[in-house]
């Protein structure tokens, strides 16, 4: 890597120690040279100097310092040069841009951030969409790598921060759209439910409903539209942003989303040559103030394999209306 990174600290982040967030996005990096770092400052949070067990806040900005080149046998797979095709693609894909913010319609299977054994995600082709701006786009918050839909990015340090800070208030709204099996019981409804990390090596970052120690996640949804018993087409409206929360609480109603084996198992396919087994959750629309004056309102297309399955099941997309109008009298 070269030259300094300013990254925001996402909503499934929040309380992450420091040395485990660094562990996390930069697993090339050791403990003992972390510990140096954060010594002589080269490591601050929201520009101040911190200690490797400070907790994390949604928002804030971690400046990460050159760290060389990582050790070819441990380090995580170099980011792939990113290819014409894939820049015109990214471009492409540009649902809104001004001078602050550009908003994607993130095609799934694209990982927004990478990992150990990960060449390839959105992260390292921020590059591209600089488009002649001083500064490389931020991410502000993120979608699971198999999800699609409307992504937001800061063009800017301050428009990241502002973003940031609008999703961690909650003044950012999020419409998803899904398909899932079964049909819920009740067409329209809130689930609050906690949810907590799963423990143990084969778990992942799968989690699981626990009152007790889990952090509290709420979900609207309601049932746009229905076939035979066997599918339903949801929209939902997360109000907290939980690790795989609509996933999860989707799984909770007994109707798991199409494709999602992590959450609803062999139960979680429905068969037919129509319909794709791929994850069907699309990120549908946000709505978030400007980090200058006004508001965001961004509504994405559904992706190829979505779209072909409503179109199996018959499902009119116009019939969904407009986005976050089913929860507004909810609106917190």
């Amino acid at each position: 890597m070269s030259g300094v990174q300013s990254v925001t600290v996402t909503a499934d982040e929040t309380d992450l120690r420091l040395d485990r967030w660094f562990s996390r996005r930069f697993p090339e990096l050791g403990h003992g040279r972390l510990e140096k770092l954060l010594r002589t400052g080269q490591v601050r949070v929201d520009g101040k100097r911190a200690k490797s067990n400070q907790r994390l806040e949604e928002g804030q900005m971690i400046r990460v310092p050159p760290l060389g080149e990582a050790p070819a046998q441990t380090g995580p797979k170099q980011p792939k040069p990113v290819s014409a095709a894939e820049a015109k693609a990214l471009a492409d894909a540009i649902l809104y841009m001004d001078d602050d913010v550009i908003v994607l319609n993130k095609p799934a299977g694209l990982a927004v951030q990478g990992g150990t054994n990960m060449d390839h995600h959105l992260d390292a082709m921020l590059d591209s969409l600089r488009f002649k701006a001083e500064e490389r786009p931020r991410l502000v918050h993120r979608l699971d790598k198999d999800t699609s839909g409307a992504l937001l990015l800061g063009r800017n340090a301050f428009s990241a921060a502002k973003l940031a800070a609008s999703f961690r208030s909650r003044e950012a709204r999020k419409c998803y759209w899904a398909l899932v099996v079964g049909v819920p019981r009740y067409p329209q409804g809130r689930i609050d439910a906690a949810l907590a990390k799963m423990t143990g090596s084969k778990m992942g970052d799968k989690v699981e409903v626990d009152e007790e120690d889990g952090k509290r996640a709420v979900t609207y949804y309601r049932v746009v539209d229905s076939a035979y018993k066997k599918a339903a087409w949801l929209e939902m409206e997360p109000r907290t942003g939980r690790t795989h929360q609509l996933r999860a609480h989707c799984a909770l109603l007994g109707t798991p989303i199409q494709g999602d084996g992590k959450y609803g198992g062999t139960e979680a396919y429905l068969t037919g040559q129509g319909v794709s087994k791929k994850l069907h959750l699309h990120s549908r629309a946000v709505m978030v103030p400007h980090p200058r004056k006004g508001l965001i309102k961004v509504e994405a297309p559904l992706p190829a394999h979505i779209s072909a399955s409503f179109d199996f099941f018959g499902f009119d997309e116009t019939r969904a209306g407009a986005p976050f109008v089913s929860f507004d009298e909810d609106q917190r």
